[in-house]
């Protein structure tokens, strides 16, 4: 076997995932697209669920199963701030949590299963706009991956039953002096979990053995990030697969064999949130704070590909906007057009191909927030305001809104498509919406 070779493991090998499947942060391949199936502009219930504590983490589904994943606080109401604010304040919820996964029926909102990951108190402190269950569930239709950051890396059956678990230490992704919460979700690839740890004080990137939890490559970044909350994203080329890790003050590309670094560039925004991603042979990726610049990469890019001072350019990078990037939200590319938000509820589209604008729209009041990233399918693009209005746009060269709905809770979590229903894990449920 070639030294690094990425294989399947032996036991539980992955299936493949259906046309309807949505198994990670943003669905296949972290696009937050999925087209095929008739979605509703406006809203027809079809189930809510209580799901007890707080949780940022957004539902996944694989078949007829939807995963889920919260924190439970021992007493009293985990506390919870909405909106836009320039303060830097960590809640005061660093009593004993439970981790909690739930398994649910997709036709019926039914739990399945429910099991405690982890129980006790947080090692690292969260923002009062975070929660303690940040990032998402990840699956390949065998293995269930919850990584939490300080508080480990878990992996279960589909059916919850427990497989093993493994403590990576503190991972206290900081800032002002403020733990803001862990926000980096697991990718999967093949027989590999890849991690992103970014804690200022050792952040790397690292690639463990999905049947075991063993240790395969680990990436130091000390060099290339100083923080960062964006999941990676793998890019699956046959020839060449490659972990992109979002980061300050660079972006980076791993072999996802080795670990060895294939390209960076330099970036712009000090707080990277959004998650890389790919459509139509280009690596898209966006970043905000102070700078808010996008990305369009060229997959075969190699060695430094950092602009030069008032370029947008060059052999590697096809098109870039120093100003129109994301923040808290990751865009998407739906039909040949990237669509981008800001957390202050503004709406852009562009060419995906040459970065070249076609409208700027307001969708929420000066006073409401966008965190949830945007999704799109059967030619509409959902974009969920904190306090729970859902804005349905028309995918087009021309801004058109479709419909305005409301889901009655706070919403910080990006939604599930699948099979033509929309799922969203709003402030104390889980909800299905259909045709």
């Amino acid at each position: 076997m070639v030294p690094g070779a990425l294989v399947l493991p032996s036991i539980g090998r992955a299936t493949a995932a259906a046309p309807g499947d949505w198994p990670e942060f943003r669905g296949a391949g972290a696009a937050g697209v999925q087209d095929g199936f008739p979605l509703p502009a406006r809203w027809n219930l079809r189930w809510k669920t209580p799901v007890p504590g707080l949780g940022h983490s957004s539902p996944i589904v694989w078949g007829d199963r939807i995963y889920t994943l919260t924190a439970v606080r021992e007493s009293g109401e985990a506390p919870l701030r909405l909106g836009l604010f320039g303060d830097s304040d960590g809640a005061d919820d660093n009593g004993t949590q439970r981790w909690v996964m739930y398994g649910l029926d997709t036709s019926s909102g039914k739990v399945a299963w429910e099991r405690t990951v982890k129980a006790g108190s947080p090692r690292a402190g969260r923002h009062v706009k975070a929660t303690h269950a940040n990032t998402t569930l990840a699956t390949n239709g065998t293995h269930l991956v919850c990584f939490l950051g300080s508080e480990g890396v878990h992996v279960y059956r589909m059916d919850g039953t427990h497989l093993w678990s493994r403590d990576l230490g503190l991972i206290n992704v900081s800032k002002y002096g403020i733990g803001w919460g862990f926000g980096a979700s697991p990718a999967l690839f093949k027989d590999r979990i890849f991690l992103q740890c970014d804690a200022p004080d050792d952040p790397y990137l690292v690639a463990l053995s999905l049947a075991d939890g063993r240790e395969i490559w680990r990436a130091p970044r000390k060099e290339v990030c100083e923080r960062s909350w964006a999941t990676p994203f793998v890019y699956p080329d046959d020839a060449r697969p490659q972990v992109v890790a979002n980061g300050w003050p660079f972006v980076v590309s791993y072999d996802a064999a080795t670990g060895r670094e294939l390209w960076r560039l330099r970036a712009g925004g000090d707080n990277p949130i959004p998650t890389p991603f790919a459509s139509d042979g280009l690596i898209y990726v966006a970043n905000g704070h102070g700078a808010a610049p996008v990305f369009a990469v060229r997959p075969s890019a190699t060695g430094d590909i950092s602009l030069k001072d008032g370029a947008t350019s060059n052999s590697h990078v096809v098109w870039s906007d120093g100003q129109n990037g994301a923040y808290i939200q990751t865009p998407i590319v739906y039909r040949g057009l990237l669509y981008s938000g800001t957390n202050a509820g503004v709406f852009k589209c562009y060419d995906a191909k040459t970065g070249t604008r076609h409208y700027q729209q307001r969708l929420l009041t000066e006073s409401s927030a966008f965190s949830a990233s945007p999704v799109a399918g059967d030619g509409k693009i959902y974009c969920t305001g904190e306090e729970g209005d859902v804005i349905v746009v028309a995918a087009g060269t021309s801004f058109e809104v479709l419909a305005r709905n409301q889901l009655g809770e706070s919403c910080l979590a990006t939604p599930a498509l699948s099979r033509g229903v929309l799922f969203f894990r709003t402030r104390s449920h889980l909800m299905a919406f259909g045709v």
